[in-house]
């Protein structure tokens, strides 16, 4: 499976391993079958790459997987910010030192506009958890300045949730960091849409 998804990937079909010679068993001369002995290119049709993979290795005996390669992106811009919610994650020993905190974060994301938020708040769950904490959150980034501007002078932003680590927190907004780092924007659209079952669990929740 990995073997082919590098094969999408790079556009290029590798070599049949560990073959010296076509099975007799196979009748080779109907069809378009054939063993591939040299790498060789796999051209664009206008149609998506599709990869058989049959082992028995995959779940059980004999299992079956089809892959196919995803609708092509174009890579954002070096610098750029994504079209999604980026979570600041501030921690400090104290009330004023937080508000300090979002202060510095505020001052170093406006006199380095080409860092993304992305990598500002990836670095900021990464530091040592305190007693008080507060999460930033907005659409962009001037959305995530102004909170930041206003949470540093004093104010209550309604784009920041407090919390004091002793008392439980308080608000109505959990956020969760599993670290797995499997997870997507929207992986779970289609599903909402073809699976009843994960729908309904998923209204529950």
């Amino acid at each position: 499976m990995i073997k082919m998804v590098m094969a999408l990937r790079h556009g290029r079909l590798p070599r049949t391993l560990h073959v010296d010679e076509p099975s007799s068993h196979v009748d080779w001369s109907a069809g378009a079958v054939e063993l591939l002995t040299g790498e060789q290119d796999w051209p664009e049709t206008g149609r998506p790459r599709r990869a058989g993979v049959s082992s028995f290795g995959i779940s059980g005996t004999n299992a079956h997987v089809i892959i196919e390669e995803g609708p092509r992106q174009d890579a954002a811009a070096p610098g750029a910010d994504p079209d999604v919610v980026v979570p600041l994650v501030l921690s400090a020993r104290g009330g004023g030192a937080l508000r300090a905190q979002a202060g510095r974060v505020h001052d170093f994301l406006v006199e380095r506009p080409e860092t993304p938020i992305t990598d500002v708040g990836y670095s900021l769950t990464r530091r040592g958890l305190f007693e008080n904490r507060a999460v930033v959150v907005a659409r962009d980034r001037a959305g995530l300045l102004a909170a930041l501007a206003d949470f540093a002078a004093g104010g209550d932003a309604p784009d920041v949730v407090k919390g004091v680590a002793s008392s439980g927190g308080s608000g109505d907004v959990v956020f969760v960091f599993p670290g797995q780092g499997t997870q997507w924007v929207g992986m779970a659209a289609e599903l909402l849409e073809s699976s009843p079952v994960f729908a309904s669990r998923m209204a529950e929740c």
